[in-house]
């Protein structure tokens, strides 16, 4: 298994060695102990969920004030995606910048999401399903959302066409909006 921290500080890509043979392949899709000595802290799953989407759904970019807080490793277990994450912490030294990589389940690649780290993804097939492996379990009116095509971002979702969004999702605020409401994590709260 290779963990490699990305642009954004405390978030790792985590690419796992696949053991193929005649029946198929196998590997180890969450190794907690290498993964807590990469992030250097504990990470235990409170809240294990899914998603389901058809191709060319945008989903995000999502994130959980803090506190509680909400550190997610995502899986994509079916089909593949478009993952954007957004680093949303006040102060960080890489605030309001974003990392992009392809998320399938050929690959198995995944990805760990630190605390006030937005995330986001576009289904590139259909009947695309991804795992969220959560450190907390969902507190209703914690969930703090942003505009996905806010043009501050620019984040390069490249749709083909019209995307498949939520409500919640089209009307949701820009950074600059959400950043004056006083909604967003600082750097010092995350532990960081």
């Amino acid at each position: 298994m290779r963990i490699e921290e990305t642009g954004i500080p405390g978030a790792f890509a985590v690419t796992p060695h696949l053991l193929p043979d005649e029946r198929g392949s196998f590997h180890e899709g969450l190794r907690a102990d290498k993964l807590e000595q990469a992030i250097g802290a504990p990470f235990v799953p409170r809240q294990i969920s899914y998603s389901v989407s058809r191709r060319n759904t945008l989903r995000g970019i999502h994130t959980v004030a803090v506190p509680p807080g909400q550190a997610k490793y995502v899986t994509c277990v079916h089909g593949a995606l478009r993952d954007i994450i957004v680093d949303l912490r006040v102060g960080s030294p890489a605030f309001g910048r974003h990392h992009v990589c392809t998320l399938d389940a050929r690959s198995g690649r995944s990805l760990y999401i630190p605390d006030g780290v937005g995330h986001g993804f576009l289904a590139l097939a259909d009947d695309t399903r991804i795992c969220y492996v959560m450190s907390t379990v969902y507190a209703p009116g914690t969930q703090i959302d942003i505009d996905p095509f806010d043009p501050e971002l620019a984040l390069p979702w490249e749709p083909d066409g019209e995307p498949l969004m939520s409500k919640k999702d089209t009307e949701a605020p820009g950074l600059a909006a959400t950043l004056a409401a006083g909604a967003l994590p600082t750097w010092q709260k995350v532990g960081a």
